[in-house]
């Protein structure tokens, strides 16, 4: 999210004609960051980028959510879309995702997997891994995924379902194991790892993304200008070859208006509702 933030801050200020600040607030899951904006004057000088797991995960997944995405938040527009993997430590014996389901089944009360914290999307990545497998392998939360990495290469967990764009340059040094990109695609940036779906299990496919949202009653013309200027970021060639070197990919135009993403957030929600509660994870 940091490096998504930083990337945009620069060119949209050219834009803009004014300095926009990134400002890193963590906290519940990204949840207090999203407050903050949720309750902010909506005069279009406070804007938050919002992900899955901050916009939709947190709905489900919070017995006392701090805001309402639908109802709390006006829709800027879509702006990327990210790749999920599933590494392992190098010696766990399987190296496709159908022996992988096939260990796991084997060993299911022996494994654990790491996360980014309880309610990450790292975590929400494995917990519908696992539904997809059918096994209920224990989680261990870490403070970050840098910190499950290092674990995991420690031999401590066995596998993590992470972002591309943190976990590439493991998978490209060889210290970890780079089972399945968890989509329907491949990533250029991992081109020689195959996807869930070319393994036989497209249920295990999860697409990340990231969007901007201001304070619901903006007024429409500020929603819209920012809009634009959030869209024309995505379309300059700096930005768009850096986001593709993490294995970040920009969604198409259309996909950056604000009526999509308004349509697109019921339905993200209710889509993760079913896993979430079918795996029992609530956080208070």
């Amino acid at each position: 999210m940091d490096i998504v933030g930083r990337l945009l801050a620069p060119r949209l200020s050219e834009l803009l004609g004014q300095q926009v600040v990134v400002e890193n607030v963590s906290g519940a899951g990204g949840m207090t960051g999203v407050a903050r904006v949720a309750k902010a004057p909506p005069d279009g000088y406070q804007l938050v980028l919002g992900n899955l797991g901050t916009q939709a995960i947190s709905q489900t997944l919070y017995k006392h959510p701090l805001y309402n995405s639908v109802t709390d938040l006006a829709p800027i527009g879509m702006l990327a879309q990210s790749y999920y993997v599933l590494i392992t430590r190098k010696d766990l014996p399987p190296s496709t995702l159908p022996d992988f389901i096939a260990y796991a089944r084997a060993n299911e009360g022996k494994m654990q997997y790491a996360s980014a914290g309880a309610g990450s999307t790292t975590h929400m990545a494995c917990v519908l891994l696992n539904a997809a497998m059918g096994t209920n392998i224990t989680h261990v939360p870490y403070r970050s995924t840098a910190i499950g990495i290092q674990d995991m290469m420690a031999g401590r967990v066995d596998f993590i379902c992470d972002t591309v764009e943190t976990a590439a340059q493991q998978i490209l040094g060889n210290t970890v194991k780079a089972i399945a990109v968890l989509a329907s695609d491949r990533t250029p940036v991992l081109a020689n790892v195959p996807s869930a779906a070319e393994q036989g299990i497209p249920q295990a496919a999860i697409r990340g993304w990231y969007a901007l949202f201001f304070p619901k009653g903006t007024p429409e013309a500020v929603v819209r200008r920012m809009s634009i200027a959030a869209s024309q970021s995505m379309d300059t060639r700096a930005v768009l070859e850096r986001f593709e070197s993490l294995g970040i990919t920009a969604v198409p135009s259309e996909q950056r208006k604000p009526e999509y993403l308004a349509k697109l957030m019921p339905e993200e929600i209710e889509k993760w509702a079913g896993p979430i509660k079918a795996s029992g994870v609530s956080i208070d």
